[in-house]
């Protein structure tokens, strides 16, 4: 058979497409880990999404960069396949199954508890080692021996926030307003039974996720005339109408947040921290010096600003230690040898300090990590230095 001068173009140009696609070192290069990252990425909450996904975009290019998780001697290229959950049970259990279908074995997230409820039995079903989120009651147990949560729940932190609140605006009286889903109810009603062990009378309002118009919960919490409002768990977008509406209702008492961080989006939605006025929240990462250089050394990784949210940083040292663990483990497919190397594992950041597991008593298994975190304070309209809360021990 005669090769012409075009069949040896053709051959060339088809050698060029194939180590563009795999790139020069995919002969050396270790097998591929996939992480699946399972978060709310479109609606009122996608800011924590983004956070989600860029951390664990973050954490890779590190590893992949420092040569952190080998098998076999041979450095792994990690990759992070992303799916929106849209913040629901189903959405995650969707999501959960499609990354199972791809082989996946290691999720990062989810962060909401309705998303948890739905992706937990897929994740066991195929055997799919998950850090994630979500503060419902249920979220971990012995019965979910390869789910692991990047934070402690409100279970761990809520007391000492209502502490600092309490000395600092002298409240007595709360109204708690949250969606009525479990991503809802379970936070709002741990975070109640908190503040009424510190002497403060709390009742509960609950809306439907997706609701726009807040004017009715709004005229309720009026007539209810609390001293201190607390959104909880509701997403940053909602947080940050209801503030501004219960604002334009003569509400002129402190609210908090007690369901996590969101404070620059709740801020910009409600209108500043004129509007604000007072409020204060959980902070889950103490943005310090060292915590910055995360940040900065992301700017580094990918040309551009660090996801918003703060979030993100508990998301980095959250999939670090699971990069950790796979690599002690010296596994990308046995999820139950690397929980169990995670578990031994010591809960150490280089940049967000050191802490422990905690869960046992509120969940029966010592599976939550627990850094040291902060709280978020806005007083007379003025942002304040968060201040420094030691890693919880307890529940």
């Amino acid at each position: 058979m005669k090769i012409t001068r075009r069949d040896l173009l053709l051959a060339g140009a088809a050698i060029s497409a194939s180590s563009v696609v795999s790139g020069p070192s995919a002969l050396a290069a270790g097998p591929e880990l996939k992480l699946g990252v399972v978060g709310v990425l479109s609606g009122p909450a996608a800011q924590w999404g983004l956070a989600l996904k860029g951390a664990a975009e973050f954490a890779a290019a590190e590893a992949n960069r420092d040569g952190l998780v080998k098998i076999d001697g041979a450095p792994c290229q990690v990759s992070v396949v992303a799916i929106d959950s849209k913040y629901t049970a189903e959405g995650a259990a969707a999501a959960a199954n499609t990354l199972a279908g791809q082989g996946v074995k290691f999720i990062i997230g989810p962060i909401g508890s309705p998303e948890l409820t739905g992706l937990k039995p897929i994740a066991k079903r195929n055997s799919m080692l998950v850090m994630g989120n979500g503060y419902a009651k249920d979220a971990l147990g012995p019965q979910w021996p390869l789910v692991f949560h990047v934070g402690p729940g409100p279970s761990g932190w809520a007391d000492p926030i209502i502490k600092i609140a309490k000395q600092k605006f002298g409240i007595k009286s709360v109204v708690l307003v949250a969606p009525n889903d479990q991503g809802g109810t379970d936070i709002a009603s741990v975070d109640a039974d908190a503040y009424k062990k510190n002497g403060i009378a709390a009742t509960e309002e609950y809306y439907q996720r997706g609701t726009t118009n807040f004017a009715p919960i709004v005229t309720r919490i009026m007539n209810a005339k609390p001293e201190a409002v607390d959104l909880a768990s509701s997403p940053p977008g909602d947080a940050g109408i209801m503030v501004k509406q219960l604002r334009q209702a003569g509400f002129e008492g402190p609210m908090g947040r007690l369901g996590g961080p969101g404070y620059g989006e709740i801020s910009r939605v409600a209108g500043g921290d004129a509007v604000l006025k007072d409020f204060y929240w959980y902070e889950p990462v103490l943005v310090d010096e060292k915590v910055q250089l995360i940040a900065d050394e992301y700017k580094k990784l990918f040309g551009t600003e660090r996801p918003e949210n703060n979030l993100f940083f508990q998301w980095v040292s959250g999939t670090r230690m699971v990069l950790k663990a796979i690599a002690k483990a010296g596994t990308i497919t046995d999820t139950e040898k690397v929980a169990q190397a995670l578990r031994a594992l010591p809960v150490d950041d280089p940049n967000v300090g050191s802490g422990h597991w905690i869960g046992k008593e509120f969940f029966g298994v010592n599976q939550e990590l627990s850094f040291p975190f902060g709280v978020g304070l806005v007083t007379d309209g003025k942002l304040q230095p968060i201040v420094p809360v030691e890693a919880a021990t307890g529940k």
